[in-house]
């Protein structure tokens, strides 16, 4: 099994959060609860990882990844009463849009609920960046994932200001 060690790892973490704080909380709550974890265990942890999605060649999108733990598996978390097949195929489609070939959902539902996704990179049409202007480039003020960050730069310094 691909990166067995790993998302054995990364499991073992999903429930020890789940069984300390149970199900009813905000995904956020266990989002930062995941992120605590992981890092005690002195794993490498990105949270929010913002990825580009191309289409011949161009940005066409961006989504955020929740967790990426050691550049090697996408975590996908949810809060709700049960998984259905659109957060796998949420999860599925960040796999496709990148390098990665793992990725575990888990649900802090009523049950405590995983599905561990696996998309071959041989499967994969990366269409990765090109030199080119974009087609997009009047509908973005700048590549979505910086416009996101931007975004959010000018937010918190509006809201610093404010105070």
């Amino acid at each position: 099994m691909i990166e067995e060690e790993l998302t054995g790892q990364i499991i073992k973490c999903y429930y020890k959060v789940y069984n300390t704080l149970g199900h009813g909380f905000l995904e956020r709550i266990y989002h930062n609860s995941m992120i605590i974890d992981l890092v005690s265990h002195g794993l490498r942890v990105e949270t929010e990882k913002p990825i580009a999605v191309f289409y011949q060649g161009q940005v066409v999108g961006a989504f955020a990844a929740d967790i990426v733990v050691e550049g090697r598996v996408i975590v996908e978390l949810k809060a709700n009463e049960r998984l259905i097949e659109a957060h796998e195929a949420q999860l599925v489609n960040y796999l496709r849009a990148t390098e990665i070939e793992i990725g575990l959902l888990f649900n802090f539902g009523k049950t405590a609920e995983f599905k561990r996704e696996v998309f071959s990179n041989k499967n994969k049409v990366l269409d990765l960046k090109s030199e080119k202007p974009s087609v997009l480039s009047n509908l973005f003020v700048s590549d979505p994932c910086e416009s996101a960050s931007s975004a959010r730069s000018a937010f918190k310094n509006a809201n610093k200001n404010a105070t």
